[in-house]
C-alpha cells in the first residue's frame, strides 16, 4: 500500500476539512494606546496602521472590537506627566484608569477589557518598577505599587489585569490585594515568560518610553527556554488565571512547552517588532501581507496559544471569516 499524504491536499475543501488549527476572532486581543495629551489620533511611524488615540476615541475603538467579534482590548496609556515613582499609574483620575472606565462602560459584557499593569509608561526613567538608591529596580517596593495599581484598575472596571513587569512575586502580590479588597472576580494575565527582546522597539515608540539602558536584570535571557516554563509554573501557583509568552514567534518552542504543561489558558503576544517586520516587508512588495499575518497567527495557535495579542486583530478577524 502506498501512502500518499497529498490526497488530503487536493482541493480547498479537502484542506479545510482536515485543517488541524482553526484560529477564531474570539481568541484575538487588540492592543490600544491612549495618549493623555492628544485631541485626535496620531499614527505611529514605526507601527504602520497603528495610532496613539485620545481618551475620547475609546468608545469608538471598543465598538470596532465588538463589531469584529474579537475577544478583548488591551489598554496602554501615555500620561502627560511622569515621575520617579510612576504615581499616575495608581491615581483614579490617571489616564489609564480613565481609559479603562470608558472602555468598561462602552463594552458592557460584549468585550473583555484588559489593562497593562506596569510602571514603565508612568516613570520618568522608563523602568518597570521603583528604583533603589543604587539605580537598580527594587523588586519588593515595586510589588507594593503593583498591588495598589491593580486595585485601581479593577475599580476602574478592568476585567483582566496584564502583569507585564516581570517582578518576582507580582502575581501573588496583586492577587492578595485584589482579594482583600473584595475584587475576587478580576482575572490576572501574567506575562510569565517575557524576554529581554530586540522586538519591542516600535512599542517603545508608541508609549514614548523614557528608558535608557535595558531591562535585562528582570526580563528573561532569550537563550533560556526551560526558565520560561518555570516562570509560567510559578505564576500559575501564585494565582494567575492566564499565562503569557512574549514575544511570540522567536519563542514558539516556549509557547509549546508552556501550553503542554499549563492548566490555565496560554496567551502569546505578537509584539510590535514582529508586526512591523511584516508591515515593512509587505509595503516593499516582498511578501503578501494578508497571508503573512494569517500564517503568523496560525503558527502561534499551532504551538498551543489559546489567546493571541496582536496589532492586526481587527483585520485578522475579517480575514478569518473568508477562510
Amino acid at each position: 500500500m502506498q501512502h500518499r499524504p497529498r490526497r488530503l491536499r487536493t482541493t480547498p475543501a479537502m484542506r479545510r476539512l482536515v485543517r488541524e488549527v482553526r484560529p477564531h476572532a474570539a481568541e484575538l486581543v487588540l492592543p490600544v494606546f491612549i495618549h493623555e495629551d492628544l485631541a485626535e489620533s496620531r499614527p505611529i511611524a514605526s507601527l504602520p496602521g497603528v495610532s496613539q488615540h485620545p481618551l475620547s476615541a475609546v468608545p469608538e475603538l471598543v465598538a470596532a472590537c465588538v463589531a469584529a467579534r474579537i475577544g478583548g482590548i488591551m489598554l496602554f496609556a501615555i500620561p502627560s506627566v511622569r515621575d520617579a515613582e510612576g504615581s499616575g499609574a495608581c491615581a483614579a483620575d490617571g489616564i489609564l484608569n480613565r481609559a479603562i472606565a470608558s472602555a468598561a462602560e462602552a463594552s458592557g459584557e460584549r468585550l473583555v477589557v484588559m489593562a497593562d499593569l506596569c510602571l514603565d509608561e508612568f516613570t520618568d526613567h522608563g523602568h518597570c518598577g521603583v528604583l533603589a538608591a543604587d539605580g537598580s529596580v527594587d523588586n519588593d517596593a515595586t510589588l507594593e505599587v503593583y498591588a495598589q495599581m491593580g486595585v485601581a484598575q479593577a475599580r476602574a472596571g478592568a476585567h483582566v489585569l496584564g502583569l507585564s513587569g516581570m517582578m518576582d512575586g507580582q502575581t501573588a502580590a496583586v492577587r492578595a490585594e485584589l482579594d482583600a479588597a473584595g475584587l475576587t472576580d478580576v482575572s490576572l494575565l501574567a506575562y510569565a515568560a517575557k524576554y529581554a527582546s530586540a522586538f519591542y522597539g516600535p512599542f517603545r515608540d508608541a508609549v514614548e518610553s523614557q528608558l535608557e539602558g535595558d531591562r535585562r536584570t528582570y526580563q528573561m535571557d532569550p537563550a533560556n527556554g526551560r526558565e520560561g516554563l518555570r516562570e509560567a509554573e510559578l505564576d500559575a501557583l501564585e494565582g494567575a488565571d492566564i499565562v503569557m509568552v512574549k514575544p511570540a514567534l522567536p519563542y514558539l518552542d516556549v509557547v509549546a512547552e508552556v501550553a503542554a504543561e499549563s492548566r490555565v489558558p496560554v496567551a502569546a503576544y505578537h509584539v510590535s517588532g514582529e508586526y512591523a517586520q511584516i508591515e515593512a516587508a509587505a509595503a516593499n512588495g516582498w511578501i503578501d501581507r494578508r497571508a503573512a499575518h494569517l500564517e503568523a497567527l496560525t503558527s502561534m495557535r499551532r504551538a498551543g496559544a489559546d489567546i493571541v495579542v496582536t496589532y492586526a486583530a481587527l483585520e485578522l478577524a475579517a480575514w478569518l471569516e473568508d477562510l
